[in-house]
């Protein structure tokens, strides 16, 4: 069930979902993962051949299953991690806002000393973070895998691709927080519509 789930809920986050990302972001190998989502498309709860998407009975089995996860989580436990949480979030925010902006203009990612910083930025960020992501799966082990997640973002950026800062078609840093969040906010029955009217939607 739980890789069953973690798979329905990357092809809701992602719209498209291939094997590889299935993988990524449910924690299994490939093998796995593909059998997974044949399993899933067999049972009509996803469509589509090299990558899938949800079907409305994929919708609403991955409900069901978000539901019975949310009754087994510690929910006043989360809400506390959940207000450490928010913290760095304000500050990814601010990052990202500097990332695509720079004086006020879309930032052409020219001056490579101003990106440079920024990215600094973003690796002093992730060493105060990953503590509070493993404290969270500690309540929430679904979502062990992003801690590997974050990093391999980071590892990308470390490597030369500063596309991995915040690439919207890729497992950017950006892309990961924002599903985590995701995560966050389904597990404590909030919304993403609540988040934003309270300024802690990136």
């Amino acid at each position: 069930m739980t890789t069953e789930l973690a798979v329905l809920q990357a092809a809701r986050l992602k719209g498209r979902l291939s094997p590889e990302l299935a993988a990524a972001s449910s924690g299994v190998d490939l093998g796995s993962a593909t059998e997974t989502l044949s399993t899933l498309c067999d049972a009509g709860l996803v469509k589509g051949e090299s990558s899938v998407r949800l079907t409305p009975e994929g919708r609403q089995r991955l409900a069901e299953l978000l539901e019975a996860e949310r009754a087994e989580v510690d929910g006043e436990s989360l809400a506390a991690l959940y207000e450490e949480f928010d913290h760095h979030n304000t500050d990814l925010k601010q990052i990202i806002s500097d990332w695509q902006l720079k004086d006020g203009e879309p930032n052409d990612h020219t001056d490579e000393q101003y990106d440079h910083s920024v990215m600094d930025r973003l690796e002093t960020l992730d060493s105060g973070f990953q503590g509070l992501v493993a404290r969270i799966a500690e309540v929430a082990p679904r979502l062990h895998t992003f801690q590997a997640r974050f990093t391999n973002a980071l590892n990308q950026i470390r490597a030369g691709d500063a596309s991995f800062v915040a690439r919207p078609i890729t497992d950017s840093y950006h892309t990961v927080w924002f599903e985590f969040h995701e995560e966050l906010i389904g597990l404590l029955g909030l919304s993403r519509e609540q988040e934003a009217a309270a300024g802690r939607a990136v």
